[in-house]
């Protein structure tokens, strides 16, 4: 019988089913960070119930954490009560922290320390506390976020209460253009087929475009499945997901490492195996997307005009525009190029990794921001930090007027201070757009890294081809 990534994985990790019940799905590796664990932990403690694999489980300090100097207090006293919790958790459960203390060399964003750790491999069971697990799919993994009681069921059982979803192909067929990226693909598949689209699918991505990219990008294409609707995103694994896993610290070394590309190179999917859903997307055909509205979804090329309300059919779609437009003071047909910004966000577990940094530094080289435009550069993880700074992008940024900040969630998520006023314009390179996401009022334009540095060159959204 011929099966899909997912179902192989799927069916490797059933523990038992009964009839009309969800499975019982064994997590092979537990991420955790301090904004949704500390009432899973107190759960355990209420129940005198021990972590129950540890050694499966792994903890950052991301979404919390101050990307200004570590050596001043924390402003955010609810985000310093959470790291202070995480802190005294992994060290009363023998888990590793990747923290301000212990770890810190290795510290950042849960969804780029695990692949970079090699903690991220083809085949798992992936699971964290945070909606963007589906980055780690990018491997040929089956990623996916849970809730904080589902995090206290995973500590304590190591297992987790799952219904099967079903399978969709994601086919992005042709070849990015000039100036067009992997931020631009998933943009692209969530505008086409709205945020709702995915729902109660698994998403496997497919076809030359996808082939053709390397790990990084695969990452940040999955990491946005969630957007579409989707519970996870998945690749299959190939020699570009091997030789990215090689030597990694987490990675399997001598015999075992060939015996694990063995079994990973039968991961993907079989051929004729069947899907229940096709999406489809032509690169060819793809610009540079931007966001007009207050959802992933609300998308189109950076060349075309806001849509009208009045041309949607569905009522209820229809008044979530006006009243998405309304937010984001923006009228029916108007263009969004030339709209003037007030800040540029470059970071999140979207687009805060190597190649998005040097793309970034790429073109604001020798370059300055626009004097009414704060730009905030957030690399995803300190090892990436300081790579970025051994190649001198960090000097790049400085010199051009950009700030250049410490591993973390950052304005994505919008705490210690690192948010957008009310009124305020952003173009962003992170993956939400709802109201108040990034400051209560902020406005956000979600766009790659491209788009978002040729923006805060002029001071007004801006095509990045325009500048190359």
């Amino acid at each position: 019988m011929q099966r899909t990534l997912f179902e192989k994985i799927w069916d490797a990790h059933v523990v038992t089913q009964e009839p009309g019940s969800p499975a019982v799905l064994y997590i092979d590796l537990h991420l955790v960070h301090e904004v949704t664990s500390p009432q899973a932990f107190e759960g355990l403690r209420k129940r005198g119930i021990k972590v129950r694999r540890p050694d499966r489980t792994f903890a950052t300090l991301d979404h919390g954490i101050p990307t200004y100097s570590r050596d001043l207090p924390i402003i955010d006293q609810m985000a310093a009560k959470q790291i202070a919790m995480m802190e005294q958790n992994a060290a009363d459960n023998g888990i590793m922290l990747y923290g301000m203390k212990t770890g810190a060399d290795k510290q950042g964003i849960v969804h780029v320390i695990g692949p970079e750790l090699g903690l991220t491999q083809p085949g798992k069971t992936i699971v964290c506390g945070d909606s963007h697990t589906a980055t780690h799919g990018a491997f040929g993994a089956l990623g996916f976020g849970i809730g904080t009681s589902e995090v206290e069921m995973v500590l304590s059982t190591q297992c987790l209460l799952q219904r099967k979803p079903k399978t969709a192909n994601v086919k992005i067929s042709g070849t990015l253009q000039k100036g067009v990226t992997a931020k631009d693909i998933i943009l692209g598949i969530i505008a086409k087929y709205g945020v709702g689209g995915g729902t109660g699918y698994v998403f496997e991505y497919t076809g030359e475009a996808i082939r053709k990219m390397n790990m990084e990008e695969r990452m940040t294409v999955c990491n946005m499945s969630i957007e579409g609707g989707s519970r996870a995103g998945m690749i299959a694994p190939d020699d570009t997901t091997f030789e990215y896993l090689a030597g990694r610290e987490f990675s399997p070394k001598g015999a075992y490492w060939d015996k694990a590309v063995a079994q990973w190179r039968t991961l993907p999917s079989d051929e004729g195996a069947t899907y229940d859903a096709i999406f489809e997307l032509d690169a060819d055909t793809l610009a540079p997307m931007i966001t007009y509205g207050t959802n992933p979804g609300m998308g189109m090329h950076i060349t075309d005009r806001v849509p009208d309300p009045a041309n949607i059919g569905d009522l209820s779609q229809r008044n979530a525009l006006s009243k998405a437009l309304n937010y984001m003071g923006l009228n029916a047909g108007e263009a969004l190029l030339g709209k003037p910004i007030d800040v540029v966000f470059i970071g999140s577990c979207t687009n805060s990794r190597m190649s998005d940094l040097r793309q970034a530094a790429d073109l604001i080289k020798g370059r300055k921001v626009s004097d009414k435009v704060r730009v905030m550069v957030v690399p995803g993880s300190a090892p990436i930090k300081k790579q970025a700074e051994r190649e001198g992008l960090h000097e790049i940024f400085l010199a051009a007027g950009a700030e250049w900040r410490e591993p973390g969630c950052s304005m994505c998520i919008a705490m210690n201070g690192d948010e957008l006023s009310a009124g305020q314009y952003a173009v962003s390179t992170s993956n939400r757009n709802f109201e108040g996401r990034q400051g209560k009022g902020g406005r956000t334009f979600l766009a790659s890294p491209l788009t978002a540095v040729a923006s805060a060159i002029t001071g007004v959204v801006t095509d990045a081809r325009t500048l190359a």
